[in-house]
């Protein structure tokens, strides 16, 4: 328990040291025009508060990722909040905010977009590629997995199938509908279950003083599976994750003042790193690793959520902690695919005003994504987590090259570019999903990837005129 309460004081305590660290580094301007009045649109360009923006990345951010993550995470012992804290602080966090502000600077520009301008064009379509391949498995795995919790909670009155079918709608209503029609309006009464049922799960650990494990680096997984790289691949949300360098772009076109950045993208990251710690506590209290094993094989990590919530809370309680762990994942699928929409849009320079430009490309996403629901969900989660965390590095390697240009203190976004790197590519060289080579020439091939990563990057050169032209300065104020 100590290591817990430890763990949740130190990203708290990362929140207000190195987050006002990276903010100073970034360098905001608070007298700049944001892109929610330099190309207010009424559609996805709105400007809204800095609470509302807060609330909306958090719950974008926070679909069953740093739920379901660490509750498999957990099967690796303590050593798992090692990594969510460290993760989140020093690469997760700075992560969101670069991603979040380098937009703001960029006239809302997703990822995409800003890896070609500081990568080189050919990486437009390669992060394109990437970014679209990941927001369709989020949006299949966040339809999926809500529809079975809900099947769950519910019995079998109501069809599977009928149940992913009312997701699917409202999904499309998201997409498709003005970002304060429906997303405005509701993720604050979402929000509120969100905070109930991670304060009842949390305080549950501590006012019956369950027995978390303390701290130890030794790889406890019942079988055996190594902990570099898969942890870093198997907890993403909760400490570093891609998908969030797909969503923080869309609160940059609603975002009023640079000011409100650190609490929007660096602190809403801490929040999901919380809530992270403590579902991994919960999973690690309640079952030794054997017992946790058994449970994910026949049920999921939605078995072992209804059953950590019930036996925290009781009956009750426990269905509340099950909606609000629902809604998690139902507010990431439903800005999955807005973002989808929105860098499709870009991509295509296909203008946004008129409702049927919004369907042509929203469409035939959703009926990509309702075939992928009939692949089993495993499968999907281990695409999803390569993808995700390539995403992750490249997000990292755009933020470290528009600070080496703007000629700040690019080794907040390098060191953890340069780590992703490694573990990226050892994961795909070994992984039954890639290309299948053993583990330690998998590792040799990702020192050598590393290192000509690396190389490339300190060897590209700047000027007077990149540390100018890093910020697109068509809406400065």
């Amino acid at each position: 328990m100590i290591t817990f309460l430890i763990s949740i004081a130190l990203l708290v305590l990362g929140y207000v040291t190195y987050g006002k660290y990276v903010e100073k580094v970034f360098g905001i301007k608070q007298d700049r025009k944001t892109p929610a009045y330099a190309q207010k649109d009424g559609i996805d360009y709105v400007p809204m508060g800095t609470k509302s923006n807060s609330l909306i990345q958090l719950l974008n951010i926070a679909g069953v990722g740093p739920i379901f993550g660490p509750i498999m995470g957990a099967l690796y012992g303590p050593v798992a909040f090692l990594w969510i804290v460290l993760g989140a602080i020093f690469a997760g966090a700075v992560h969101d905010y670069l991603t979040g502000m380098i937009s703001i600077r960029n006239r809302g520009a997703h990822l995409p977009q800003l890896a070609g301008k500081f990568l080189g064009k050919a990486m437009k379509h390669v992060v394109n590629g990437f970014t679209l391949l990941l927001l369709l498995l989020v949006g299949t795995v966040f339809v999926s997995a809500p529809a079975a919790l809900i099947h769950n909670l519910i019995g079998n009155w109501v069809s599977l199938s009928v149940i992913v079918g009312l997701i699917f709608v409202y999904y499309i209503l998201a997409t498709l509908l003005p970002i304060d029609k429906i997303i405005g309006r509701v993720y604050p009464i979402f929000g509120a279950l969100l905070v109930i049922s991670a304060i009842g799960i949390g305080g549950g650990l501590v006012l019956t003083g369950a027995p978390v494990p303390e701290l130890t680096l030794q790889n406890m997984h019942p079988d055996n599976v190594p902990i570099f790289p898969l942890l870093f691949l198997t907890i993403s949300c909760g400490a570093l994750s891609g998908f969030h360098a797909t969503q923080s772009p869309i609160i940059s076109r609603t975002t009023k003042n640079e000011k409100a950045g650190r609490k929007i993208f660096y602190g809403m990251m801490i929040a999901e790193a919380i809530i992270a710690m403590i579902w991994a506590a919960a999973a690690m209290s309640l079952f030794d690793g054997k017992s946790l094993s058994g449970i994910i094989a026949e049920g999921g990590p939605a078995a072992v959520v209804s059953e950590v919530s019930v036996t925290m809370l009781g009956a009750v309680g426990g269905t509340l902690a099950v909606i609000g762990v629902i809604i998690l994942p139902i507010t990431s699928g439903d800005t999955s695919f807005r973002s989808a929409r929105m860098i499709l849009a870009d991509y295509f320079n296909i203008g946004q005003k008129k409702i049927t430009s919004r369907l042509w490309i929203a469409i035939p996403m959703f009926v990509i994504s309702f075939l992928l629901t009939k692949i089993d969900f495993t499968l999907l989660w281990r695409y999803f987590s390569w993808a995700n965390q390539s995403t992750a590095m490249l997000a990292l390697w755009v933020g470290a090259m528009y600070l080496k240009r703007a000629r700040k203190n690019h080794w907040i976004a390098t060191i953890p570019a340069i780590f992703m790197t490694m573990v990226t590519t050892t994961y795909i060289c070994n992984a039954p999903i890639g290309l299948g080579i053993s583990m330690n020439v998998s590792y040799l091939i990702a020192v050598i990837v590393t290192v000509i990563v690396s190389f490339l990057f300190f060897k590209s050169k700047t000027t007077d005129k990149d540390a100018i032209s890093v910020d697109d300065d068509r809406e400065a104020a």
